[in-house]
């Protein structure tokens, strides 16, 4: 395309030059690097967990306590299992020592915030620099040049509540860099599908991204719908775990392979499936990752591991060792695409419902959890339960910060989304237990939706 090309070549140089950017330089080296072979990424990977111990040893008192208490110091740490001498980071953890986790010469107020709610619903504050955030968008974009997407192309997002531009300058910007196109999770129906099947034919993209759960659904609907004219060139799943069942229906109904991708909010990309689909490559450039069985011990290739992820780019708030609450699978095999990157052979977990309003539209979970626990204070964890149509179960674990004010917006908010007449039943629980599985969930639906699709609550 044209406008794509003009987008790539002329508008987003002349923007990165003007904004003095690192983007584009590091975007350009991570392409040639992906192919380097794994022996050299590993060690250009230990070089920076090396640099990444010693910078939070010397400039991060949190972590130097850390260190202290275990009686080691960075210099100490020469091989893998000197590494798994650090005690592992928990997200209770985070939660209490969020500022003591800044590192010095480091102010939140010149730095980017992020609050989320994550897979397990319980929220954390993050920050990191303008050149971190940077960094991570240059990754993702080689990630989505893999699935058939080049930059400058327009994208099709499926997200809760989406960030769009306001004023004119926002939009002439966003339409010379990068056109987005967006169906919104908090309200999926036919009449937003094809709403949003217009705006395709006029926008074209050549990408579709979304949280699993979310094209899936999207899917449903354009089969029910007979909508023939959605045809990307490539679809990323991200956010949540995609389902077999998903994949098959999504594939079939848009006649080309999904994307998988991982990640999170607290070190951005984790892993992603290429174009060859024979597992997810690890972002090693990145982070380095460890999957461990239940004892602590590494696992073997082809084994389930509780993921623990190391951010080697986070200077601002390093999360070392930090427990991302999901389980992977890595393989030793080599993927047949040529990349020197390592594979997973799939991530276990993150499986959230959509609810079900009276008029049969659909609410992403996540998307809930976005609006209500990152937003109202004094809510530590959240799940959201829907075994009927009218009624609804919010099970919260309150703190000190949770006010009545607080509940009232809570209840409000899900009246105002939901209808008047839903019945809300609110439970102040001490704990919300994992699933069988280990995952926790945020959302449950025991709805059959689409008649053919069972949502059920264990």
């Amino acid at each position: 395309m044209i406008k794509s090309l003009v987008r790539r070549k002329i508008f987003e140089p002349f923007f990165v030059h003007k904004n003095r950017s690192i983007k584009l330089k590091y975007w350009r080296e991570l392409e040639r690097t992906q192919y380097l072979p794994e022996e050299v990424l590993m060690q250009k990977q230990w070089e920076r967990v090396n640099e990444i111990l010693r910078f939070a040893y010397n400039k991060n008192s949190f972590y130097k306590d850390r260190f202290d208490k275990v009686g080691i110091k960075p210099e100490d740490i020469k091989t893998k299992d000197d590494f798994m001498k650090l005690p592992v980071l928990t997200k209770e953890e985070i939660r209490q020592n969020t500022q003591a986790m800044i590192s010095k010469g480091f102010d939140t107020k010149s730095l980017l915030k992020f609050k989320t709610g994550g897979s397990t619903g319980k929220s954390l504050e993050l920050y990191i620099t303008e050149e971190c955030s940077e960094m991570r968008n240059a990754c993702a974009r080689r990630h989505d040049r893999w699935a058939g997407w080049e930059v400058g192309e327009p994208i099709g997002a499926i997200w809760g509540n989406p960030v769009l531009p306001k004023d004119l300058k926002s939009k002439l910007r966003d339409r010379l860099l990068q056109p987005f196109i967006f169906l919104d999770t908090m309200q999926v129906s036919d009449k937003a599908v094809i709403a949003f099947a217009k705006q395709w034919r006029k926008t074209k993209p050549t990408l579709l991204f979304g949280h699993a759960h979310s094209i899936f659904i999207l899917a449903e609907y354009i089969k029910k719908l007979d909508i023939s004219d959605i045809r990307p060139r490539g679809i990323i799943s991200s956010s949540m775990m995609l389902l077999p069942h998903e994949r098959a229906v999504i594939e079939a109904v848009f006649g080309i392979k999904v994307t998988d991708r991982y990640g999170c909010e607290e070190v951005s990309l984790i892993a992603s499936q290429c174009e060859m689909h024979e597992g997810m490559h690890i972002n090693i450039e990145h982070l380095y990752v460890e999957f461990l069985k239940e004892d602590g011990t590494y696992t073997k290739s082809g084994e389930q591991g509780k993921i623990i992820v190391t951010d080697l780019m986070n200077r601002a708030m390093p999360f070392i060792r930090y427990q991302v609450e999901d389980i992977g699978v890595p393989v030793n095999r080599k993927c047949s695409c040529g990349r020197g990157l390592p594979l997973t052979e799939k991530i276990v977990g993150r499986v959230a419902d959509f609810l079900i309003k009276s008029d049969g539209a659909k609410v992403a979970g996540i998307s809930l959890i976005e609006n209500t626990l990152t937003k109202i204070p004094g809510i530590k964890q959240m799940q959201i339960v829907q075994k009927e149509i009218d009624e609804i179960i919010l099970n919260i674990v309150p703190d000190s910060n949770f006010t009545t004010e607080n509940e009232s917006k809570l209840i409000n908010y899900f009246k105002e989304l939901f209808g008047s007449d839903i019945i809300l039943r609110l439970r102040k629980i001490p704990e919300i237990k994992p699933e069988t599985n280990g995952k926790y969930r945020f959302s449950k639906c025991g709805i059959n939706s689409f008649g053919n699709i069972n949502y059920g609550i264990n």
